[in-house]
């Protein structure tokens, strides 16, 4: 299976609870940006489609126009990738999360829906995969393969300077100055958790740990 090492796992007891009598054999499925949350498309899933995409690892509809499966992308290359799947509380519409590979829409756009917005604190995402892909390819005369081509020790000293240069900048310059160097600290810190094997969601998730436990005096 292809899709990501994330996905929540979705049984044939699960596929078989959905209610299928609502729309005659189908149920919808909106599908979403893995790391921006955007919306991305809407399709139909029959049964025989929900265990191709949990079995190939790319997302797969029923075309009611074509009357038979389709793989998102088995034309044109531009894949979804499958992360994770779930049912609403009616068991009736599926949400699937994916990482795209290319444009969803046909026109050639990101999503089919051409408003749709995603979740700002989601670029994150967007960039730890690019930061990620740096490390693996190295692209001549790109600064991030220039930190890591300077080694762990190097990228952990430029994110002790950013960071002392965010927290002058937060009693001693203005807003677009703190941003700045904002920007610049989450960049590099990004970088060093990926030297050493993380990402940011490694923080995100002991952050949410913490949020769950109760504060000392409170």
């Amino acid at each position: 299976m292809s899709a990501g090492a994330g996905m929540v796992a979705f049984s044939g007891q699960d596929i078989e609870a959905l209610d299928w009598d609502k729309q005659q054999g189908l149920v919808p499925a909106v599908v979403q940006d893995a790391a921006t949350l955007r919306v991305l498309m809407l399709g139909y899933m029959d049964r025989a489609a929900i265990r191709a995409t949990l079995d190939s690892g790319h997302v797969t509809f029923y075309s009611r126009s074509k009357r038979r499966l389709w793989t998102k992308g088995e034309s044109s290359g531009n894949f979804l990738d499958l992360i994770s799947m779930e049912t609403d509380c009616d068991r009736d519409t599926l949400l699937v999360r994916a990482q795209p590979h290319g444009p969803t829409c046909h026109l050639g756009r990101e999503s089919c829906f051409e408003q749709a917005p995603g979740d700002e604190l989601a670029f994150l995402g967007e960039l730890d995969a690019l930061i990620h892909r740096r490390e693996i390819e190295r692209p001549a005369g790109s600064y991030t393969t220039h930190l890591f081509d300077k080694g762990l020790r190097s990228i952990a000293q430029k994110v002790g300077e950013e960071g002392v240069e965010t927290a002058l900048a937060g009693v001693a310059q203005d807003d677009a100055a703190l941003c700045g160097e904002a920007a610049d600290l989450l960049f590099h810190l990004q970088v060093l958790l990926r030297a050493r094997g993380l990402s940011l969601a490694d923080a995100v998730a002991v952050l949410r740990e913490r949020h769950g436990k109760p504060h000392r005096g409170a």
